[in-house]
């Protein structure tokens, strides 16, 4: 019997909405049969920042039990679903700095052969979710006036994950 796919859901909230994406994104791949890896990546805001949204803070203290994300997860992983808020139509910087740290791993080879998705939620209208899905083509976007991702939103996450994981699937049956 072959081993399970293995799916990284590595994601960055500020508000809690990515996160519900998140949780919604590793349901779907586990219901695929994928063992899956739950990861939020380190928050750089100061806690002033933080403290000066309610919404924000009462999200840190929410997911403190949610491991942080490493170079182990994206290594142990086939499967890797990144999400993020936009800011300014690009992913928030936490995501990016998590992201910059991968270059001796992806020069080295590590991260090829792998199943990669996005997914984003953008609190308005206009909040730059399209130009962020446009450098990740394939994954979920939330577009809300108030940001809260509603069921077909998670749904759509559902989906995507158990897509990557039955991709995955197929591409380590080919190898093996």
């Amino acid at each position: 019997m072959s081993e399970p796919v293995k799916t990284a859901v590595i994601y960055y909230s500020a508000t809690g909405n990515v996160h519900k994406l998140a949780t919604a994104l590793a349901e779907g791949a586990e219901k695929a049969g994928s063992d899956v890896r739950l990861r939020k990546v380190a928050e750089l805001a100061p806690p002033q920042a933080i403290a000066s949204n309610p919404q924000w803070a009462e999200h840190v203290e929410s997911s403190r039990d949610v491991a942080e994300a490493g170079m182990d997860d994206l290594l142990w992983a086939d499967v890797v679903l990144l999400g993020t808020p936009t800011r300014y139509g690009a992913m928030a910087s936490q995501l990016k700095q998590f992201i910059d740290t991968t270059g001796p791993a992806w020069q080295k080879g590590l991260l090829a052969d792998k199943v990669y998705g996005a997914f984003g939620s953008a609190g308005t209208r206009h909040g730059g979710s399209i130009q962020f899905q446009a450098g990740t083509p394939y994954g979920t976007t939330h577009v809300g006036g108030d940001g809260v991702p509603g069921d077909l939103a998670l749904e759509s996450g559902r989906y995507q994950a158990r897509r990557a994981v039955e991709t995955a699937a197929k591409l380590k049956a080919g190898r093996t």
